[in-house]
């Protein structure tokens, strides 16, 4: 996976956890890659981002709707932790899988469920919401 990340031209580092941390688009958004061997290699991809006053101060309203969309989605989870929306992408590897244009996919994938989770909030707002830790 590190061989695939450097080859999009994207700089990873590794977390205490082993997790690999990228930043990716305009505004950066800081993702990170967890791959799991065994039988079935899985990777995943995920990160977190402070709500803040972007949705609904009712918790159960914003877990509402993070079901609603894991519901509506064939890959990604949405879920709330620690005040933070945090979006995952799960695959199993094959050994002939394109990794490189999977994981291109799923990058893109994550953002694009942010971007929507946030935007159902208010229609008219467009702008990209400030990274979690």
């Amino acid at each position: 996976m590190l061989d695939v990340i450097n080859d999009l031209g994207t700089l990873p580092a590794i977390d205490d956890d082993g997790d690999i941390a990228i930043t990716v688009g305009e505004p950066p958004q800081q993702l990170f890659v967890r791959c799991t061997d065994g039988d079935f290699p899985i990777f995943r991809v995920f990160g977190q981002w402070v709500i803040g006053d972007a949705a609904p101060a009712d918790e159960r309203e914003r877990l509402e709707r993070c079901n609603d969309f894991t519901l509506q989605l064939n890959v990604a989870k949405v879920g709330i932790a620690n005040g933070n929306l945090i979006v995952t992408a799960d695959h199993v590897v094959m050994p002939e899988t394109d990794l490189s244009t999977l994981f291109q996919l799923t990058v893109n994938l994550v953002l694009q469920v942010v971007s929507a989770w946030f935007g159902s909030w208010d229609q008219g707002r467009h702008e990209a919401p400030e990274t979690g830790g």
